[in-house]
């Protein structure tokens, strides 16, 4: 992987923080190589904060914009107004964290006898905020403290 550095000036750049771009290489259908062009920022800080790849992001990224319909690209269901934009993340988001397993959160359990060899997670019982799996109508009764 190469990382070079070239600097632009962008009004805010204070404000908006490092921008890096991925260009991949492609020789008959296979990736090749990958290297990180820094559009603006210093190039070991830009690595620091967000690492070599964008995976990470884009699968968040991703998921979000499957769960949430205004989120996605040229839609009908858009928000006009950032408040219900910023309401149906938030529930886009409890229902990501507290409903739905991920199965590389998922544990192995000690003795499985007459259940499942792995134990199903939330995010949000990775992170020790909930013991169980809940459901939609759980989370929409509960009040929820930030």
């Amino acid at each position: 992987m190469v990382a070079e550095e070239h600097h632009q000036n962008f009004p805010n750049q204070e404000k908006t923080g490092d921008v890096r771009k991925l260009i991949k290489k492609r020789k008959g259908g296979r990736l090749e190589s990958v290297r990180i062009k820094i559009i603006y920022g210093d190039t070991k800080e830009v690595k620091d904060k967000l690492g070599c790849h964008t995976a990470s992001i884009e699968r968040t990224n991703l998921t979000s914009r499957t769960m949430n319909g205004q989120l996605v690209r040229k839609t009908l269901s858009f928000s006009k107004e950032l408040r219900f934009l910023k309401a149906s993340s938030t529930l886009e988001d409890a229902i990501y964290n507290f409903t739905r397993p991920v199965k590389t959160l998922r544990v192995e359990v000690a003795n499985p006898r007459d259940q499942a060899r792995w134990q199903q997670r939330t995010p949000a019982m990775a992170a020790g905020l909930t013991d169980h799996i809940w459901t939609v109508g759980e989370l929409l009764t509960t009040v929820l403290v930030p």
